[in-house]
């Protein structure tokens, strides 16, 4: 098959979307087939440093970079359009991340236009919690294009069932697959030394950490877990709360507040966005992941943490919550503080539990969350959307 993705960046700094975007190419070209990714150059105010007059291959994958334009908040580019109309009549299949902006409304008119079967994946943007913001904004963009891009879909991707089911009054009953994410284990096999990390940041020796890992934004509960760490570290003095991820939104500037107000900011430590070794050194060292998202289609950091061990604490807002639940790889609570500080206490209380829920975690993305067979299942929901679109092929 050729297959095009469609994205509107690629830069780091926008989390989850663009890691599964590119992760997800790269297993479906260790498959044999033909990936591409078209994108812009865009990095928040900046744009990253990378030709766009020619492709870029990585692991496999072709990838198309096209210069930013004003309005960028919509992911503008004229360049970008201008080469999707002619790429679009030579794949099999188009695959649209997110909705909302420039990128997917051009690359839905243009495979409507020849007849090229396409599938949005909308990265939670139709989770209620999500879909009611900005509301008037959206609902103009639904009434000149989104609801007919939608519409018109072969597909709608979801990731868990869980993201399917609250989709479900804003997908026009266009046919829905549910096909998760993944990890490449192999990237997780080796970690760091646990003095690592505690050597880089030396006020967490002797301390028991609690880890957030990921973006600092309004959706991710990090209100709540300022407040829920208060009172663990009210109740004891061996946690240090880490906070690793990007600012980008400045968003950071509120936690630090909360956690003044709560007397405990002397205790926390923002590490600001880690990759690599770095990353996998602060998900080495940490005691307890915690992620009580208000919205979470996913949560590819819940499976990170798994994949190295850390038990894991999430909210029934993140969407793989039935799965981390049903497999004893971690303990769910609703979007509410004092909750999460009593699963946190009584984690720490009963470390041989943490430790079972670790391995047990570990488990469970060795058994469902394998880029290899997730790109398995990936590859039928398309050749089932192509069957669809060609019964006589």
């Amino acid at each position: 098959m050729k297959i095009l993705h469609i994205i509107a960046n690629l830069a780091s700094r926008y989390g989850g979307p663009p890691k599964a975007c590119f992760e997800m190419t790269r297993a479906m070209a260790n498959l044999g087939h033909a990936v591409s990714i078209y994108t812009t150059n865009q990095d928040g105010p900046y744009e990253l440093d990378v030709p766009t007059d020619c492709s870029v291959f990585k692991v496999g994958v072709e990838v198309r970079y096209f210069a930013i334009q004003h309005p960028r908040f919509w992911g503008f580019s004229i360049p970008l359009a201008r080469a999707l109309r002619k790429a679009i009549r030579e794949v099999d299949i188009v695959h649209i991340h997110s909705l909302y902006l420039f990128h997917g409304t051009v690359t839905a008119h243009y495979c409507r236009k020849y007849n090229v079967p396409y599938l949005i994946q909308p990265h939670g943007a139709l989770d209620p919690f999500i879909y009611k913001r900005h509301r008037f904004r959206k609902s103009v963009m639904e009434f000149l294009f989104e609801r007919r891009n939608i519409k018109h879909a072969a597909a709608i991707h979801f990731t868990t069932e869980e993201e399917k089911s609250l989709a479900a009054t804003y997908t026009f009953q266009t046919p829905g697959v549910v096909v998760p994410l993944g990890l490449e284990l192999s990237e997780y096999e080796k970690l760091p030394e646990r003095v690592t990390f505690r050597a880089q940041y030396p006020e967490t020796n002797g301390k028991k950490i609690i880890l957030f890992f990921g973006r600092l934004n309004f959706k991710k509960g990090l209100d709540i877990l300022v407040h829920a760490f208060a009172q663990v570290a009210l109740e004891r003095d061996d946690v240090h709360l880490v906070i690793a991820g990007p600012d980008n939104e400045g968003f950071g500037d509120k936690v630090r507040a909360w956690l003044n107000e709560e007397a405990v900011l002397d205790r926390a430590t923002f590490t600001g966005m880690l990759t690599g070794e770095d990353k996998l050194a602060v998900l080495r060292h940490a005691d307890i992941f915690v992620l009580p998202s208000y919205s979470e289609n996913f949560g590819i950091s819940v499976i990170e943490a798994m994949a190295c061990g850390v038990p894991v604490v999430i909210s029934d807002r993140v969407n793989i919550w039935h799965e981390v639940e049903a497999n004893g790889a971690g303990r769910v609570g609703p979007c509410d503080a004092d909750r999460f500080a009593e699963i946190i206490s009584d984690l720490l209380d009963n470390p041989e539990s943490a430790k079972q829920m670790g391995v047990k975690g570990k488990a469970l993305v060795k058994e469902r969350f394998q880029w290899p067979s997730v790109a398995l299942a990936m590859e039928a929901a398309y050749r089932t959307i192509l069957l669809r679109a060609n019964p006589d092929n």
